[in-house]
């Protein structure tokens, strides 16, 4: 069978379905591929790439849809190219179901297969076919570059000759894909950068990343706004007040905003108002990546910049992925193979649409003529969202002087025991032993003890050096062990025999592990 991948219709998308490394992945698969000409040529694809890559070249779309069994393309399609569908083809993009009902329908009424790479189910197994996911990294790494590009500062602070330079204040709302990208991106350019979410489990990931997390005080943040499979859901009104009563404490300090708060199904929510860009600085700047479903901040015009009354600049492009056209190529086409791959279990190009497949059934929204969206919720759990670990108790000095107390006195108690355990134990061999070995004994008992408290708190840093101490007591304990061996008493003779084993045991340890941590620090 034949999968094609036709120019994208929709204004300034520079994306492409298929580029020649997935084409020839696809090729193993089984499948023949075919192109339209000029469709990669935005995303730097040449036709002569595709060609040598084993891909046919054909001059329209008519073309390409007459030919191809598969189409699989980015954007969601134009009504004009549904019309070129039929039964027996299958049509691979985003797709969007939910907002684009019209297209549902026309899909349906030509009987085509529609699989929508935004409805790809978010289990583990479904992560390499994520597409959403591969364009919201490039959205959050491109919407830093963007704010770089219109932001008159630089990120990192410095101090030059010509005087100190502060760093930007970055903040995040929505630590997402999009969101978590940003923040790398933000804090490797010196920003010192601020995140906040709905779901505090993200905490410990923002944290990690070397940024803030901005915590609010609200008693039920625990369970307010997370759901199930790491989305957000929507906010009760209290949680949303102490929401806007945070953000506009930040709103003074904050250089840069970058919004990419979504709520599955619904229109973006509202969170960043007016009144926070006008206390915002001159120079500022916001970049709204929930601009295409009405963005996160009033002032967002889809598509466009604008400049607010008091110089802030709010940005809401909707194609950052279209904007690294090359990355976000490669990526989609890769995440179409994967599907593909799913597709064809018996790599002999023939797609075996099974609907019992959780990511197979969960993309699919249109089947055999009928209408399969909104799809039953998948057999394997959703990637659930970690519980946030709770953080260390701050004490007081009181309570710090009664634990230390506390702990001082259950270590006497355990020391103390251990005492008159050994105690009775010596006083039991002596009852047997002769005087002879007990004098030797009592010296061996209080030789171990000592050394067993002096090597125990010695610090970890010190362990290697003191190799070469612990090497010399051990060749001591030999020569002594030996000088033992020749008495007449059959348990003197035991004892020494396992001192010689046990020492000797030591010495070469300690010998092999310090030429091979020395061995770590020379040259290869």
């Amino acid at each position: 069978m034949k999968i094609g991948t036709p120019r994208e219709l929709y204004e300034g998308e520079a994306r492409v379905g298929m580029t020649p490394d997935s084409a020839q992945a696809l090729q193993k698969l089984g499948y023949d591929c075919i192109v339209e000409a000029g469709a990669g040529k935005a995303a730097g694809f040449s036709d002569d790439a595709y060609r040598a890559a084993g891909v046919t070249v054909v001059d329209s779309a008519d073309a390409l849809y007459a030919g191809s069994d598969i189409i699989a393309k980015v954007r969601p399609p134009e009504t004009s190219e549904i019309d070129r569908l039929s039964s027996d083809k299958t049509l691979i993009s985003f797709f969007y179901p939910a907002q684009n009902k019209d297209l549902l329908e026309q899909a349906k009424e030509k009987g085509a297969n529609v699989i929508a790479m935004d409805m790809v189910p978010r289990i583990s197994r479904a992560q390499k076919m994520d597409a959403l996911s591969s364009m919201a990294n490039i959205a959050g790494y491109r919407a830093v570059i963007e704010a770089g590009n219109n932001f008159g500062r630089f990120f990192t602070g410095q101090v030059t000759a010509a005087g100190k330079v502060p760093p930007a204040k970055v903040l995040v709302i929505g630590a997402g894909v999009a969101g978590l990208a940003a923040i790398g991106t933000a804090t490797s350019l010196g920003a010192i950068t601020y995140a906040f979410d709905v779901r505090p489990e993200v905490a410990e990931q923002i944290e990690s990343m070397g940024a803030q997390f901005v915590y609010l005080d609200f008693a039920d943040q625990q369970q307010d706004g997370a759901a199930t499979g790491g989305y957000a859901a929507p906010s009760s009104p209290e949680f949303r007040e102490k929401q806007l009563e945070k953000f506009r404490e930040l709103a003074p300090q904050i250089d840069i905003v970058i919004t990419t708060a979504l709520i599955p199904g619904r229109d973006a929510p509202k969170l960043w108002l007016a009144d926070m860009v006008a206390m915002m600085k001159p120079g500022s700047v916001i970049i709204d990546l929930a601009a295409e479903r009405g963005g996160n901040c009033d002032l967002t015009v889809p598509d466009q910049r604008v400049v607010s009354d008091n110089g802030v600049i709010v940005i809401g492009y909707t194609d950052f992925p279209s904007r690294m056209a090359a990355q976000a190529s490669t990526l989609y086409a890769t995440n179409i193979r994967h599907m593909m791959t799913d597709l064809t279990p018996g790599k002999d190009g023939k797609p075996v649409h099974n609907m019992e497949d959780d990511v197979i059934r969960g993309a699919t929204v249109t089947y055999q003529g009928e209408i399969t969206f909104p799809p039953p919720p998948p057999k394997i759990q959703a990637i659930a969202a970690q519980k946030p670990k709770e953080r260390a108790k701050e004490l007081s000095p009181e309570e710090k002087h009664a634990k230390e107390r506390a702990e001082f006195k259950a270590q006497t108690k355990n020391q103390v025991g251990l005492l008159v355990i050994g105690t009775a134990l010596l006083l039991l061999v002596g009852l047997f032993a002769p005087a002879s070995f007990m004098s030797h004994f009592i010296v061996f008992v209080l030789a171990c003890f000592i050394g067993f408290q002096v090597i125990w708190n010695v610090s970890h840093s010190l362990h290697t050096p003191l190799m070469a101490v612990t090497n010399a007591i051990s060749g001591i304990v030999i020569l002594g062990a030996l000088l033992q061996i020749g008495s007449g008493n059959w348990l003197v003779v035991i004892l020494a025999s396992l001192s010689v084993l046990i020492a000797t045991i030591n010495i070469v340890g300690g010998f092999l592990v310090t030429r091979r941590m020395l061995a770590m620090f020379q040259k290869s």
